[in-house]
């Protein structure tokens, strides 16, 4: 008999204790792990992902045995995410355009594209490949249906939508600027994608060139000096 409140409705248990720290470890880890993968690329020591996460290295070897093994568990995450999102756009309602937008939008905002440099260096596991091959077809009827209603241009490709998500969901997105930029960005690559191409406001604030500068030259630069 499940457990219930006062109310009489059925309680759902929390994990408590050790459990729930241990989900806690989990969630820090696999962050951690994506962030750093993505900054550093695949060949990052496992000692910066303890660090980045703030817990023990014996925290990543407790949970993944491997290196590789903690990979395929972040490349899983992330096709699991690209397919509910995939989902979400097909059964949105709106014409296909609108669909690939919203797609589009929470692969970048979760960064499935983070783990694309592993590629290759790691092995397909065959849960992996399922979902390679679900993330696929989903992809393929989402472009399909854009396609046939008119609402993208013609010669759009399935990859060209799976090669902009891993081109904007790389990078993490740290200041505001960084945030205002990416949106800007992901407007005018979604605004190309429509049939006949379309204008509209571009989201946030036109990017400067003193900021950009500051990258390089530091917080006063102005227009190419110090």
């Amino acid at each position: 008999m499940s457990p219930t409140t006062r109310d009489g409705g059925e309680r759902q248990d929390r994990p408590r204790g050790r459990q729930a720290e241990a989900e806690r470890n989990d969630h820090l880890v696999l962050e951690a792990a994506r962030t750093v993968f993505a900054e550093q690329g695949t060949g990052a020591p496992m000692s910066a992902l303890a660090e980045r996460a703030g817990v023990g290295i014996a925290t990543f070897y407790r949970r993944y045995g491997s290196k590789e093994e903690l990979l395929q568990r972040l490349c899983l995450l992330s096709m699991e995410e690209s397919i509910a999102a995939a989902r979400e756009a097909l059964a949105s309602g709106g014409d296909g355009w609108s669909a690939i937008g919203l797609y589009v939008h929470r692969c970048v905002a979760a960064r499935v594209g983070a783990l694309a440099p592993a590629a290759g260096t790691i092995a397909v596991t065959p849960e992996m490949a399922a979902a390679a091959k679900t993330g696929r077809e989903l992809i393929d009827a989402l472009v399909g249906s854009a396609l046939a209603d008119g609402s993208v241009r013609p010669d759009l490709a399935p990859l060209d939508v799976s090669y902009l998500v891993e081109h904007l969901g790389r990078t993490r997105r740290r200041t505001p600027e960084q945030r205002n930029v990416s949106r800007r960005l992901l407007a005018l690559a979604l605004d190309g994608l429509r049939a006949p191409a379309r204008s509209a406001d571009l989201p946030g604030t036109p990017p400067s060139w003193q900021k950009y500068g500051a990258r390089w030259y530091g917080a006063h630069w102005y227009g190419g000096e110090e």
